[in-house]
């Protein structure tokens, strides 16, 4: 699986210039990175794609806790990469992503959906794609912590005076503090001016 380097989407920091074509991720094609390109083109960790197979041979990379098989694998937003060290995925204001060293197990985890299932058990969708079952009182917009087994681990409501970090939009890679909600709009406080978000666009950190 192959994309046009060309058209690869922008928040992927690589060349625009060089081979035809670069390693397509398996899922969230627009929304990640393929551990190709993490280890290789960012990190720098390997070389080649071949030095990039024997490392995941070997088993030593991991997404989130589980080890890599494939490096076409996806890693999304706030995702562990264990290499070397542990990184999260991030985004910086230049709207691309980048890799920062990260301490700990958990990740952070944006609800964006909850579905009830059989004995009243809550389901919440994450934005990477995780489902975690939950009984807390957790509703769509809010943020929790995962482990590497899924489990919650801290929940951060979006609500007023909560810090958030914008993922989406103009202001996408900018953190900011929420002044106040309405419906599903936040205006968040920036370092020079206040703005007003989709609730989408933002996550409580």
């Amino acid at each position: 699986m192959h994309q046009s380097r060309q058209f690869a989407d922008w928040k992927l920091p690589i060349e625009r210039k060089g081979n035809k074509y670069v390693v397509r991720a398996s899922s969230h094609v627009n929304d990640s990175v393929p551990v190709l390109i993490a280890i290789r083109d960012m990190l720098k960790i390997a070389r080649d794609a071949r030095e990039v197979k024997e490392m995941i041979k070997a088993k030593s990379l991991k997404v989130n806790g589980k080890i890599v098989l494939d490096y076409h694998q996806s890693i999304k937003l706030f995702n562990i990469l264990e290499a070397d060290k542990k990184y999260e995925l991030s985004l910086l204001p230049t709207k691309r992503f980048f890799f920062k060293e990260h301490k700990g197990n958990d990740r952070l985890c944006k609800v964006i959906s909850r579905k009830l299932l059989s004995g009243n058990k809550i389901q919440l969708n994450l934005h990477d794609g995780t489902n975690v079952i939950s009984k807390d009182k957790i509703v769509v917009g809010d943020s929790i912590y995962v482990d590497s087994s899924t489990k919650i681990t801290k929940h951060i409501a979006l609500e007023k005076g909560k810090t958030v970090f914008i993922f989406l939009g103009k202001y996408a890679g900018l953190e900011g503090k929420i002044e106040s909600i309405e419906e599903k709009k936040v205006n968040v406080k920036l370092k020079e001016k206040t703005v007003e978000l989709s609730n989408r666009e933002v996550v409580a950190i």
